[in-house]
């Protein structure tokens, strides 16, 4: 099924489309891939960029949006990314980055095409694990910038995913997140109380 990708706020994509268009941003940007890239660079496939913050008693994932990040394709491959943030003043581009999490996005995301069910695809980080998951997002019609994973939603971890867990392997929310939760939470010190 198609994937149905929430709009990016404007002002945040402005603010990519300016980054691209400043020789001082691209140049200074520590992406050799993105600065020797030929032709046009241009954003694609904004995914909202959300944060697991904490899994709360009743088992709720507890997210919040951090930014919006898009893939800077040029020619027929995404080069880099660019991540913009919402600050005081509105959306404002954050910076450019590479690195096998480019590749790993645009790889879930032509499996998540494959797969039954129509899904709004967003981005899931999990920093305790040092984790990024493409997050399959059941409900069409909601917000990307909000909302938190239902029980039901898929994520997908993209590579390199942490030891243990396979990456690009489709999980359930309700599957995945006690697994995570588990390894998140830290073990009690030898000879303290539990």
């Amino acid at each position: 099924m198609p994937l149905h990708v929430p709009p990016a706020p404007a002002p945040a994509l402005r603010s990519v489309l300016t980054a691209l268009g400043s020789p001082t941003a691209v140049r200074e940007a520590k992406t050799p891939s993105l600065r020797a890239a030929q032709g046009p660079a241009t954003p694609e496939l904004p995914l909202p960029l959300h944060v697991l913050d904490r899994v709360s008693e009743d088992g709720t994932a507890v997210t919040r949006l951090a930014g919006w990040r898009f893939l800077i394709r040029c020619g027929d491959r995404a080069v880099a990314a660019a991540e913009t943030m919402l600050t005081p003043d509105g959306w404002a581009f954050s910076h450019f980055f590479e690195g096998p999490y480019i590749a790993s996005t645009e790889r879930a995301l032509r499996q998540a095409e494959n797969m039954k069910g129509a899904h709004q695809p967003r981005l899931l980080s999990v920093p305790g694990l040092y984790m990024l998951t493409l997050w399959l997002h059941g409900d069409l019609t909601a917000d990307g910038a909000g909302g938190h994973p239902a029980p039901t939603d898929l994520l997908v971890p993209l590579a390199p995913a942490p030891p243990g867990i396979a990456a690009h392997r489709p999980h359930r929310v309700a599957e995945l997140l006690p697994m995570l939760t588990h390894r998140v939470t830290p073990a009690p010190l030898l000879g303290s109380p539990a």
